[in-house]
């Protein structure tokens, strides 16, 4: 953790959820098809949740199981260890979640 960051993490352990924006930095940046396993079917890569696309941004909604520190302890999220964190935000539903 950044030590000049740790002051954005007051209060933080309030949230349930939480939406964390990381860079997929493994990811090959030259892709722009992708065959989702659970179709088998190839798409264009702006139509699939690949990680490999021009610009790796990833984002999920991860559960905030606690906080310790500066350490913030997460479950759910989709990403590898170590994989840089771009941003964190709370999830508020009721401006993340689309009714269907």
């Amino acid at each position: 953790m950044y030590e000049p960051y740790v002051p954005g993490l007051r209060d933080v352990e309030r949230e349930k959820h939480l939406v964390v924006l990381y860079w997929l930095d493994r990811a090959d940046r030259t892709a722009l098809a992708a065959t989702p396993p659970h179709t088998g079917i190839e798409h264009g890569v702006f139509a699939t949740r690949s990680p490999h696309r021009p610009n790796p941004i990833g984002i999920s909604v991860a559960d905030l199981v606690r906080r310790e520190g500066n350490l913030l302890v997460v479950r759910g999220l989709d990403a590898l260890d170590k994989t840089p964190v771009v941003d964190i935000k709370c999830y508020s539903p009721g401006i993340d979640c689309i009714p269907e």
